[in-house]
């Protein structure tokens, strides 16, 4: 641990950096840092009041660390500081291996919520929901925890039980779960087929998903004695998201190449990137549905927004999440962690999905008869100091058709009339509707050399 002298030779040379350079003529210079320079002495002579006057001794790490999450709880909920145990799993995590219960949670107003139990995990089995509030872990209230603190207590060791306190909406108080942490190894995808038509469920985008998601298809195809499938379902409902680069690479497989796929830009439109797909292993031109809900995030809505924006798919479900920013991650010296919001990233068409979402095609609800019941579940637009969408965005999206039910067109199909999964019922009944009556997938789009 360093000592506090160094910390304050630290924050002296900082303080020197900025400080305005003297003038010739002795009088006083102007400068632009003048504030910074200023709230630096008053971080200085707190910091020496709490380390010579606290009742009693104080940690010096913990200080700083504190002091570091504080300056970051002012900017947006996706900009972070992660200590190193923080940091460490949370490289962990884009592994896909990692001992916990497997709950995505942000932070909305002054509670925890789940975002969405990750697909068979013990959270997921004990009946976790998007949308609960996450009251206390092991007896100790979650008020004024940090979304890191929270995950780092829910993780650890296989075979340990963690007690959960949850408030749901038609609770009348909140209710204890204890659950067993397992090791838990995400397999990304995982796919059935159903009369021709296959079933691709990705629950988050990590290393090799997309070469997974490739891998499924041909098994798919294998398993359908080598016939051309007949559509395919993407199902992207609960996926938090992940990498992005892998996100690109799902997009690629249904677009021919040379497309843009997604494009970022940083502050006052500068750093800008485009990603664009590959003219190489594109999947046949088969009707496809990808299905989407409030927990279909970030790099899932990269990849919603772009094969929505070319007509390669059809959206299904409810609307996403909102996340439409870009987060960089930078490890430190100390090993620890720095995950910062660089820039906002927007469709092939230049929609920013940013507290708005990807609006389906087709407005598909959790459950049958549930159309227009107000939705609990949290998105970006709920969360303490999201980004407002842009001016510009947001006439844009004004002229946006609204979503629709299903066409009458569509009938029951008997191969998937056993399901509980209802919005996968109608995805899968939607596919074989448009199959018998002989539609053909979108005209491929034409590859441009363009830039944007």
């Amino acid at each position: 641990m360093r000592s506090l002298h160094s910390w304050r030779a630290a924050l002296a040379a900082g303080l020197l950096l900025l400080a305005p350079p003297a003038r010739a003529d002795g009088r006083e210079p102007a400068s632009t840092n003048t504030p910074t320079y200023e709230q630096l002495e008053v971080f200085a002579r707190v910091l020496s009041y709490v380390e010579n006057n606290y009742v009693e001794p104080v940690d010096d790490k913990k200080l700083m660390q504190g002091a570091i999450k504080g300056m970051l709880e002012t900017l947006d909920p996706h900009t972070v500081f992660m200590p190193p145990e923080v940091f460490k799993e949370m490289k962990i995590d884009t592994s896909g291996e990692f001992g916990g219960l497997g709950i995505e949670v942000a932070r909305k107003g002054d509670s925890i919520v789940v975002v969405a139990p990750i697909d068979d995990t013990p959270a997921a089995r004990a009946g976790i929901r998007a949308g609960d509030e996450l009251v206390a872990i092991d007896g100790e209230s979650t008020q004024g925890m940090g979304v890191g603190d929270v995950l780092q207590r829910m993780r650890g060791p296989a075979g340990k039980r963690v007690l959960l306190t949850l408030m749901r909406e038609g609770f009348n108080a909140p209710r204890e779960l204890a659950i067993i942490r397992d090791h838990i190894r995400i397999i990304s995808v995982e796919g059935a087929l159903y009369g021709g038509i296959a079933h691709l469920k990705v629950k988050n985008f990590q290393d090799r998903t997309a070469l997974y998601l490739r891998k499924e298809l041909d098994r798919l195809r294998e398993q359908n004695g080598g016939k051309p499938l007949r559509g395919a379902v993407l199902d992207l409902r609960n996926n938090p998201g992940g990498l992005v680069d892998q996100a690109v690479a799902v997009s690629d497989l249904w677009l021919p190449g040379n497309l843009p796929i997604v494009s970022t830009r940083g502050r006052n439109g500068i750093k800008a990137t485009e990603d664009r797909s590959r003219d190489r292993d594109t999947e046949p031109d088969y009707p496809l549905v990808v299905l989407v809900n409030a927990g279909s995030a970030s790099a899932s809505e990269i990849v919603a927004g772009a094969l929505q924006d070319y007509g390669r798919a059809t959206i299904l479900g409810t609307q996403t999440f909102g996340k439409g920013s870009v987060q960089t991650v930078i490890e430190l010296e100390d090993g620890s962690g720095l995950k910062l919001t660089i820039a906002r990233y927007y469709t092939p068409k230049g929609r920013s999905i940013q507290e708005k979402g990807i609006t389906p095609d087709y407005q598909v609800p959790e459950t049958a008869g549930t159309k227009g019941m107000k939705d609990p579940q949290p998105r970006e637009k709920d969360l303490e100091r999201h980004f407002k969408a842009e001016p510009s965005v947001a006439s844009e999206s004004d002229v946006v058709a609204k979503p629709k039910g299903l066409p009458e067109s569509v009938r029951d199909w008997d191969v998937a009339a056993k399901l509980t999964d209802y919005q996968l019922k109608m995805a899968l009944s939607y596919l074989n509707s448009v199959a018998n009556a002989g539609a053909k997938a979108p005209a491929p789009v034409k590859a441009s050399n363009e830039t944007r």
